[in-house]
């Protein structure tokens, strides 16, 4: 650790810094609060979520069982269904940290494969894995954002700790310590001075 000179301009710096070092460690707190609150909302939607998406993969992948049971191998005629790709991600800020958001307009259901060379299952089976994908985007926006918080949450926990546990108390002993040594060199000069007038 480098000694700092003791001098008035030092000192007035020094007390400067470490108001704004407070300042800085209560923000961070909040901060570390406030990104907590929402990695706690995230998890809650996770949690309903994964629920909910496991069944419906279930149920997909059965259907789709079905419709390859009374149908063959469906997988020449799923080639005939389009690519989707209307989904565009764009942010949302809380305190900083960049959070996606997944829009995702689902498009009407048109039927892109003969009706001849299927049936109703294999129609069930193309509704319950539009379902999936739907749940499976707004997952992947959870799990992206729950990621990212996580790693702010660190990040904030890391600064606020460095902030409380080292650069408060050593400021704090810097001002203790040139305080101390300008009290001493006041006290020296003013019986520097009492001798000088006595001696006149």
């Amino acid at each position: 650790m480098n000694q700092v000179v003791p001098t008035k301009g030092n000192l007035l710096n020094l007390k400067k810094s470490l108001g704004l070092a407070r300042n800085g460690e209560v923000l961070m707190d909040r901060k570390k609060n406030i990104l907590i609150k929402e990695m706690l909302l995230l998890l809650q939607e996770v949690s309903d979520l994964r629920g909910t998406i496991q069944s419906t993969y279930q149920k997909a992948y059965q259907a789709l069982q079905d419709a390859n049971i009374t149908l063959g191998i469906v997988g020449e005629i799923a080639k005939a269904i389009p690519v989707d790709e209307n989904i565009q991600m764009t942010y949302r800020s809380v305190m900083g940290v960049d959070l996606p958001v997944l829009n995702y307009e689902r498009p009407n259901i048109r039927l892109s494969y003969g009706l001849r060379s299927t049936n109703s299952k294999f129609d069930y089976a193309y509704k319950m894995f539009q379902d999936a994908r739907d749940l499976t985007i707004k997952l992947a926006q959870i799990d992206s954002s729950a990621y990212r918080l996580a790693n702010a949450i660190r990040k904030t926990q890391k600064r606020h700790n460095a902030l409380k546990n080292v650069v408060i108390p050593n400021m704090e002993h810097d001002i203790k310590m040139i305080t101390e040594v300008l009290e001493e060199h006041e006290r020296e000069e003013f019986i520097r001075l009492k001798v000088i007038k006595k001696n006149k």
